[in-house]
């Protein structure tokens, strides 16, 4: 009776490793579960800076606003019948963090009119 019952033990045993250990056992299961919900995760983020980007190209495709309000910020450029007027906050050089020569000009209407005066 005894060795019946370790045969049974170790049939039992080697039944179990495929189900726990095996190519598709549940340890695998498991990883392959976390890996999904991380790529879940990654895939939204993704989703969410292509519905941003999308937004900014329809913008920028729809109107001159978009257009502009990047001229005048990212290039410093302002309109020929405009006064640049520049304020520095306390503790800072002053010196543009852009300018890197003489403004250049828009052809549209302003996209902030507190930065330029006319």
């Amino acid at each position: 009776m005894r060795l019946f019952t370790l045969a049974l033990f170790a049939l039992v045993a080697l039944v179990q490793y495929p189900l726990w250990l095996g190519k598709g056992g549940w340890l695998r299961v498991w990883e392959l579960d976390r890996q999904l919900a991380m790529q879940n995760q990654s895939n939204a983020r993704l989703q969410e800076r292509n519905r941003a980007l999308e937004a900014e190209v329809r913008d920028l495709r729809q109107g001159t606003g978009a257009i502009e309000e990047r001229a005048r910020y990212e290039l410093g450029m302002i309109r020929p019948d405009e006064i640049f007027v520049q304020v520095a906050e306390p503790g800072t050089s002053g010196v543009p963090a852009v300018a890197s020569g003489p403004p250049t000009a828009l052809s549209a209407a302003p996209a902030n009119p507190a930065r330029a005066i006319r």
